[in-house]
C-alpha cells in the first residue's frame, strides 16, 4: 500500500513540529496530492493541446477605461463631434445612466501608428506606444452584461451571477503550481476592490483551495503569514499538527473535499512563511529596474504590483491577477483619464520589457482588459467635462506573449466605433481561446456540481484561432 507523507508523519508519531524545518527546506517532488480520496477527476489535463503559455498575467482595469480614447481610432467619430447620435443607433438602446438620445463624442486625444505593426495608440499610452510589436489588439470584444458587477463576473467566471469559479481558479484546478511553497493563483489589487468583490478570483463550486489568494499591500502581505504575539513557531506547528490531525480524521470519515481543502492550505500557510518575505522584498532587485516600473520607494503601486507579477512568475506561480480601480469615467474623460493612464502606462510597458529581457514573455501570457467598453457618445455633456457611460457591444482588449501573434489586430468596430462588423469575441470566446494558449480544451476542462458537468466557458465558445502565432 503506498504511504504518502501525511499518513508517514501520523503513524510515526512524529508530528509537523518535529520535522517541520526540514520538510519545509525539502524538495519533496514526490508529496502526495491534496486530494486523495475526494478529488473529482477532470475530463481534461495538461496535454490536451501543445501549450503556448505556462503562466498569465492578468491585468484588470476594473471600471473599463474607454478604449476609444485609447486604442480604438475612429476619424468618423471626430468629424462627427457634438452631432446628435443616429436615431437608427438609439432606438431600442438601453444604457446604464443616459437616458435621453445624446450627442457623439470624439476623442480630446491624438493617435498615432507606432512600430512596425502600425497599431494606432492614444498620446495617453506613450510608454506602451514603445512595445506595441508585441501585442495582438483585439478591437471587437463584446459582452451581455452592462453594469459592472455583473460584467466583471461575466469577464472573470463567464456567467453574470455570483457562484461561478474564476478564470484564475479553472486555471489552477485544471493545471496547479510550480512551486508547491506558493499557491497557483495570487492576486494583487490597487484601489477599493470592484464591485463583484471576490467573486472576481474565488473558487465558486470547486474547491476552495482553488481560488486566489490575494496579496495585500500593507501589513501581512497573506493575513494570519506571522506568528501570532506570544506564540512562536515550534509552538504553532504543534497546534497545527493537532488540528491537522483531527482535520484528517474527519475526512477519512465523511470525505468532504473543504475538509482536505483546510489541510492543505494550512501546510500551505507553513511553507509560505518561509517563502513569502523573500519575493515580496524587492531590495534585491537593481535600482534602474524599479525606476524603468516606476516604482516610488515604499509606496504601494500599480507599478510595484507589476514588478512583483514578474517575480511570482518566476517563482512558479501559475496565474497572477492584477486589479486596478478607477477606471469608471462616467463624468470627465479629460479630468479621469489621464492620471489614471500614467499609473499603469509605464509599469505595464516595463513589465512587457522585462519578461522579454528574461526569456519569460514566451511562455507568460499578459492580458490588458476589462469588464465592457465606453459609448462614443457623450455622458453629462457640459461643455468640456464630457463622460462616456457603460457599453457591453464592443470594446478592446489585448494580449501579449504565451503564443498570441506580434504586433497583430483582430476585429473591427464600425465607423463611429458602435457595433462590431468584423471577427466578434464574446466573453465566452476570449476564455476559449486564453485555455487553448494555456494547452486546455474548453469544452473538455468540466467539473460536476448538481447534477451535471460545468465547464468556463458553459455551452458556449470558439477558439480565435486567427490570433495563435
Amino acid at each position: 500500500m503506498a504511504i504518502n507523507r501525511r499518513s508517514m508523519l501520523k503513524s510515526s508519531g512524529m508530528g509537523i513540529a518535529g520535522a517541520a524545518l526540514a520538510q519545509l527546506l525539502a524538495d519533496d517532488a514526490a508529496a502526495a496530492p491534496h486530494f486523495d480520496k475526494t478529488q473529482p477527476t477532470k475530463s481534461s489535463r495538461p496535454g490536451d493541446f501543445t501549450p503556448r503559455a505556462k503562466n498569465v498575467i492578468f491585468l484588470h482595469m476594473v471600471g473599463a477605461p474607454s478604449h476609444l480614447d485609447l486604442f480604438d481610432y475612429k476619424p468618423e467619430l471626430q468629424k462627427r463631434d457634438g452631432q446628435k447620435m443616429p436615431d437608427d443607433l438609439w432606438e431600442g438602446l438601453r444604457l446604464a445612466f443616459v437616458r435621453k438620445q445624446p450627442n457623439l463624442f470624439g476623442s480630446p486625444y491624438r493617435f498615432k501608428k507606432h512600430g512596425q505593426s502600425g497599431i494606432e495608440v492614444s498620446n495617453l499610452m506613450p510608454h506602451l506606444s514603445e512595445v506595441v510589436d508585441e501585442l495582438t489588439v483585439i478591437k471587437s470584444m463584446h459582452t451581455e452584461q452592462f453594469n459592472h458587477a455583473p460584467a466583471q463576473l461575466m469577464f472573470h467566471t463567464g456567467f453574470g451571477q455570483f457562484g461561478r469559479p474564476s478564470l484564475g481558479a479553472w486555471i489552477s484546478y485544471a493545471l496547479g503550481s510550480e512551486n508547491r511553497d506558493l499557491p497557483t493563483f495570487m492576486v494583487m489589487n490597487t484601489g477599493t476592490i470592484a464591485g463583484a468583490g471576490n467573486s472576481m478570483w474565488g473558487s465558486g463550486f470547486l474547491p476552495s483551495t482553488y481560488q486566489g489568494i490575494e496579496l495585500r499591500a500593507a501589513g501581512d502581505p497573506v493575513l494570519y503569514l506571522s506568528d501570532p504575539p506570544g506564540i512562536d513557531r515550534q509552538r504553532r506547528l504543534r497546534i497545527l499538527d493537532s488540528i491537522n490531525r483531527l482535520n484528517q480524521s474527519r475526512l477519512d470519515e465523511v470525505g468532504d473535499p473543504e475538509i482536505a481543502t483546510r489541510i492543505s492550505q494550512y501546510e500551505m500557510a507553513c511553507r509560505m512563511q518561509l517563502a513569502v518575505p523573500e519575493f515580496t522584498d524587492i531590495s534585491d532587485e537593481p535600482l534602474y529596474l524599479q525606476q524603468m516600473y516606476g516604482i516610488e520607494a515604499g509606496k504601494p503601486s500599480f507599478a510595484r504590483n507589476c514588478l512583483m507579477a514578474r517575480r511570482l512568475i518566476e517563482r512558479g506561480v501559475r496565474f497572477v491577477q492584477l486589479n486596478d480601480q478607477g477606471w469608471d469615467t462616467h463624468g470627465s474623460i479629460r479630468a479621469g483619464l489621464p492620471p489614471k493612464c500614467r499609473q499603469v502606462d509605464q509599469p505595464i510597458a516595463a513589465l512587457i520589457k522585462d519578461l522579454k529581457t528574461r526569456g519569460l514573455l514566451d511562455d507568460t501570457l499578459v492580458v490588458f482588459g476589462a469588464e465592457f467598453g465606453r459609448t462614443p457618445m457623450a455622458q453629462n455633456d457640459r461643455g468640456g467635462q464630457s463622460g462616456r457611460d457603460h457599453h457591453k457591444d464592443a470594446y478592446t482588449i489585448w494580449m501579449a506573449g504565451g503564443g498570441v501573434k506580434r504586433g497583430y489586430t483582430y476585429g473591427k468596430t464600425d465607423e463611429l466605433g458602435f457595433n462590431i462588423v468584423e471577427n466578434p469575441m464574446h466573453v465566452n470566446d476570449f476564455h476559449a481561446t486564453l485555455l487553448h494558449l494555456l494547452g486546455l480544451d474548453h469544452e473538455q476542462l468540466t467539473y460536476r456540481y448538481q447534477g451535471r458537468d460545468f465547464r468556463l466557458t458553459d455551452v458556449a465558445g470558439k477558439v480565435a484561432t486567427e490570433i495563435l502565432a
